[in-house]
């Protein structure tokens, strides 16, 4: 019944996005008429009123230059079409750049007066300037008007005029329409073109994605094109013999999972988190070494400095892959009980600067500066061997995240018989919501960053099993300027 009600009513993608885009250019147009109608207006006013300020800012800053007063205001009036009228505090000696300045004097003396008041329109008023509108009836125009006091106590008045926008407006709207409707059939016809154009190719992949969806795998796609579609295509038979193999494959296994299936409800959600953290773990390199792999098949490499580039891409992953592996069998082992602890006291002094001395390499790479003051040994109960990689794990964590000055520091604390050992490393502290994870098996913080030092969220998880076997803690927290992470340990009391 599906099949039948969509078969019937089949939609072509090309008309889809034709119509698509041009909805989108008529709404384009039609916003931009429309902003053009209601606010060209207001916003030519409104950069009028800003021209009136910016002029009297640069007039007042003027007012003391005596000698070339007069240059420069011309200069600004002329720039701008604005008329600029100065006159002493007793409106006796002025200057003026238009013809009729005596006339905007006795205007100005008008206004401190308070002669005009009935054709008056204030716009904005200061205590240092009053902005209004008035209409020059000789002119046939309205004006913006500026005028007040400057910082030395002269007075001065500012005109500008103020051409209607409104039949502008309307005629930008008429225009717009006119080529709105231009553009929107000559970008049809040219939408039509190019969505035939790429659209075509299409079907022949998508008659095999239906034939394959049915299970006929013995489809192929045999298009001979060299761009995306034919990738696609040729894909799609990749993923064909896949697919055919692997549900082979599955059915083959379903018959023997079907002759076993009373394993514990426990140990089952186990394996499937660990086969799902180890999978997307594995993903990344796999592909990547997948990838190079191919490239170099295909002779994409044709120098040999890029095929050494891929191959070193190849032997970094597999390295990543090796390192993971190897943790992972280790934290199997700690977890479930299969590596013996071997309790023997210890200098755990000598110890850290052990594993200082051995990752010196690493910190000098890093640019960091690990520093240890504690002197007189310290001896500890627990594996040698086993702590040796706690103190390694946070030492290497630390400089993977040391940011700023790149400092790490390394401290030792005392309460009773407890030995408290603190490595803290300058930068950006762990999120709160994060803090309660990062001892959590494959937990990243920033997973960007963890991939890109070869990180597998694994380090930390050893951590915490070693420690668990001590009967001891470990944990962090947080400071405003990085982070610090610890652990605790028994004290030898007699060997210090």
């Amino acid at each position: 019944m599906e099949e039948k009600r969509n078969s019937g009513k089949k939609s072509s993608m090309q008309a889809e996005l034709s119509i698509i885009l041009a909805a989108v250019i008529v709404c384009a147009l039609m916003m931009i008429g429309i902003a053009t109608f209601l606010w060209l207006a207001p916003f030519y006013r409104f950069n009028k009123i800003q021209k009136l300020v910016s002029t009297y800012k640069k007039i007042d800053e003027l007012s003391d230059d005596y000698e070339n007063f007069s240059t420069e205001i011309y200069q600004i009036a002329e720039q701008d079409n604005i008329r600029i009228t100065v006159t002493d505090s007793e409106f006796m000696s002025f200057e003026s750049t238009s013809y009729d300045g005596l006339n905007y004097v006795n205007r100005l003396f008008g206004y401190y007066a308070h002669f005009y008041r009935d054709d008056i329109n204030v716009v904005k008023k200061t205590d240092q300037y009053t902005i209004q509108e008035t209409f020059d009836r000789k002119a046939n125009l309205n004006y913006l008007e500026m005028w007040g006091r400057l910082t030395d106590g002269d007075w001065f008045i500012i005109a500008t005029p103020l051409e209607s926008m409104t039949n502008t407006a309307r005629l930008s709207m008429v225009f717009f329409v006119i080529v709105g409707f231009a553009v929107i059939a000559v970008s049809i016809v040219i939408i039509s073109f190019i969505m035939r154009r790429y659209t075509k190719p299409i079907a022949l992949p998508t008659e095999q994605a239906k034939r394959m969806a049915n299970q006929e795998f013995d489809v192929h796609y045999e298009g001979d094109d060299t761009n995306e579609i034919g990738e696609l295509g040729r894909s799609f038979n990749k993923m064909s013999d896949e697919l055919e193999r692997t549900i082979s494959e599955l059915k083959s296994a379903n018959v023997e999972l079907q002759k076993d299936n009373e394993e514990k409800t426990k140990t089952d959600e186990i394996r499937k988190e660990f086969l799902n953290n180890v999978s997307h773990e594995l993903k990344t390199p796999i592909a990547l070494i997948q990838g190079y792999a191919e490239g170099l098949k295909d002779n994409i490499a044709e120098d040999e400095d890029s095929r050494d580039f891929y191959c070193d891409v190849i032997i970094d992953e597999a390295s990543k892959m090796n390192t993971m592996v190897k943790k992972l069998l280790t934290l199997n082992q700690l977890e479930f009980g299969n590596d013996q602890v071997v309790m023997d006291h210890f200098d755990l002094v000598q110890l850290i600067r052990g594993v200082i001395a051995g990752m010196q390499i690493m910190i000098d790479d890093a640019g960091a500066q690990v520093s240890f003051v504690q002197e007189s040994p310290v001896y500890v109960w627990g594996d040698e061997f086993e702590i040796e990689e706690v103190v390694t794990n946070y030492l290497s964590n630390a400089l993977h995240h040391a940011e700023k000055e790149k400092r790490i520091e390394i401290s030792m604390s005392f309460s009773g018989n407890i030995v408290r050992t603190t490595v803290f490393n300058t930068g950006e502290p762990i999120p709160e919501e994060d803090l309660i994870h990062v001892f959590e098996k494959f937990y990243k913080v920033d997973k960007a960053r963890t991939r890109e030092y070869g990180g597998s969220g694994i380090g930390l998880s050893i951590v915490k099993a070693i420690m668990d076997g001590h009967n001891q803690l470990c944990g962090v927290r947080n400071y405003e300027n990085g982070v610090a992470f610890w652990f605790t340990l028994e004290r030898s009391q007699g060997l210090d």
